[in-house]
């Protein structure tokens, strides 16, 4: 059963949010995919994830950069670098059936979007149908994440 997670941005977007997730992914040992909705937004991630902390390096490839990195961002299903997890972003999609390949994925969802809105609720009861064990995390007020029931 794989473990489907659900992020609720309402304070911040995907960049102040995505290195963290992908900091722990790789303090656990493990591997991510990261699928975004196109090619133009996996080639921002790209540039934005080499500079998004002066202190940091969080070593990823794309399409053509090479497959043996730890963090692997894509527009499609490919994950050359056999992720644990998988990181839905953007509004990029999965079907539920699909994720039991991974031990994890986490989804992403930008919650002032209500196109972004309606396809998280949406996976949420196809994850759920699906038998995957999902988890439901917001932003408080502060910024914290805080599990819901």
């Amino acid at each position: 059963m794989t473990e489907v997670m659900f992020y609720h941005l309402e304070r911040g977007r995907l960049e102040d949010v995505l290195p963290g997730l992908l900091e722990k992914t790789l303090e656990r040992g493990w591997r991510a995919a990261v699928r975004a909705s196109s090619r133009e937004r996996v080639e921002a991630l790209d540039a934005f994830l080499w500079t998004y902390r002066e202190e940091s390096f969080l070593p990823h490839a794309a399409a053509g950069d090479g497959e043996a990195q730890p963090v692997w961002l894509t527009d499609g299903e490919d994950a050359p670098n056999n992720p644990d997890v998988l990181f839905l972003t953007d509004n990029a999609s999965a079907e539920a059936n699909a994720v039991g390949a991974f031990a994890r994925c986490v989804t992403i969802f930008d919650g002032r979007d209500e196109d972004a809105l309606g396809a998280a609720r949406a996976f949420w009861k196809e994850a759920k149908t699906a038998g995957h064990d999902v988890a439901y995390w917001k932003q408080s007020p502060e910024g914290r994440w805080e599990k819901q029931n």
